[in-house]
C-alpha cells in the first residue's frame, strides 16, 4: 500500500516573537516493509532548512526564522510504500531463554534502561500485578496480552493529558492518549528485560468498522519490542493492534522525549497557540481536502524576561 501524507503544524503568537528556532522529525523511515518514496517539508516564513540523522537514525530537519512573526507554519508531505506483514505466530518465535541469548549476543542497552517517561513507578508496580506482568508463557504471548490489557483497562480520551505530562497521571485516573499507553507498555515490557522502543508515526483509519479509537487528523504512536525469531514486532495498545501494514512509521526512540514531531523555542512574552492537521490516504485516490486541526493548544501568557526562550513541543494523540 502507498500512502499520502500531509502534516501541518501551525503556532501563533500573540504579540509577535522574535527569533524562531525549530527542529521536525516529520520524515518517514525507510527501512525494514517500509520506503519513504518522497518528501518535502514547507516552512513560512520562508527559511534555510537543513537536516541530519540523530542517534537512531532519525531524519531530522531544523531551521531558524531570525525576523520578528506572528505565525509558523510547517507543512510535510510524504508518499510511503508499506508493505504488509502477516501475524505473527507463536510458533515461528522462540522461548525466554532465546530472547535473553539474542540480548547477551547484541547491543540493545538503550531499550532497556528506564527514559524519561517510561519510567518504574508505584502505580506501574500495581499495574503490573494487575496484569500479571511477569515472564510467563512467551514473549510474543505476554506482549500480546500487555497490549490489549492497556487497551482494556484505559480510557481513550482526547487532550486529556499534556505534552510534558509523567504516566503517573494517566495511571491514576485511567485513561490517556497514545502517548500515554505507548509509554506506559514500554515500562511494563522493559521491567522484564525485553527491548522496546517508541514508536511515533501516522496511522491510516480506513473506516468506521475498524473501530480505531486513535484520533483521525492527528499523528500517531505505538511501541516495538524485541521478539526472537522476528525481530522488533509493533504493538499498537491504544488500537489493540499488532503490526499490519496501516502503522507509517516515522521516528523510533527511546520515549517520546526523543521523537517530538516539533519542537522549537522562539525570543520574547506571547501567548502561543499550536494547531495541528493530519490527512493519511491511499495514493491513488484523490487527495482529502485539508481537515480542520484535530486539536488545538493554547498556552498561558509568558511572563519572562524578553531574551528568555520559550520551548514548544507538539503531543501526539
Amino acid at each position: 500500500m502507498i500512502y499520502s501524507v500531509r502534516h501541518t503544524t501551525t503556532f501563533r503568537y500573540e504579540p509577535a516573537v522574535r527569533e524562531s528556532v525549530m527542529e521536525v522529525r516529520l520524515q518517514p523511515r525507510s527501512d525494514g516493509e517500509q520506503r519513504c518514496l518522497s518528501f518535502n517539508l514547507d516552512v513560512d516564513p520562508a527559511a534555510n532548512v537543513m537536516q541530519y540523522r540523530d542517534f537512531t537514525g532519525n531524519t531530522v530537519h531544523h531551521f531558524d526564522i531570525a525576523g520578528t512573526h506572528k505565525i509558523v507554519k510547517v507543512t510535510a508531505h510524504s508518499a510511503v510504500e508499506v508493505h504488509s506483514v502477516p501475524p505473527p505466530r507463536t510458533s515461528s518465535v522462540g522461548d525466554w531463554a532465546d530472547l535473553d541469548a539474542l540480548i547477551a549476543g547484541n547491543d540493545y542497552w538503550e531499550m532497556l534502561l528506564p527514559s524519561h517517561f517510561a519510567h518504574s513507578n508505584a502505580e506501574l508496580e500495581n499495574l503490573a500485578k494487575e496484569v500479571h506482568s511477569e515472564r510467563r508463557g512467551s514473549p510474543l504471548v505476554l506482549l500480546t496480552e500487555l497490549n490489549e490489557a492497556i487497551y482494556k483497562l484505559f480510557a481513550y480520551v482526547p487532550n486529556s493529558t499534556k505534552v510534558d505530562s509523567p504516566i503517573e497521571e494517566a495511571l491514576r485516573t485511567r485513561q490517556g492518549v497514545c502517548q500515554d499507553f505507548a509509554h506506559i507498555m514500554i515500562a511494563l515490557v522493559r521491567r522484564l528485560h525485553i527491548p522496546c522502543r517508541y514508536v511515533s508515526g501516522y496511522m491510516f483509519h480506513r473506516d468506521e468498522e475498524e473501530k480505531d479509537r486513535s484520533l483521525e487528523g492527528a499523528s500517531h504512536a505505538w511501541v516495538e519490542a524485541l521478539v526472537p525469531g522476528l525481530s522488533w514486532v509493533a504493538f499498537d495498545p491504544t488500537n489493540n493492534l499488532v503490526g499490519g501494514d496501516r502503522h507509517i512509521r516515522v521516528a523510533i526512540g527511546r520515549d517520546y522525549a526523543d521523537v517530538p514531531p516539533t519542537r522549537g523555542v522562539y525570543k520574547g512574552e506571547a501567548q502561543s497557540e499550536l494547531s495541528v492537521a493530519v490527512t493519511v490516504s491511499p495514493a491513488d485516490t484523490a487527495p482529502p481536502e485539508p481537515v480542520m486541526p484535530s486539536f488545538v493548544i493554547r498556552s498561558r501568557p509568558v511572563l519572562a524576561r524578553p531574551a528568555m526562550r520559550s520551548e514548544q513541543e507538539q503531543q501526539q494523540q
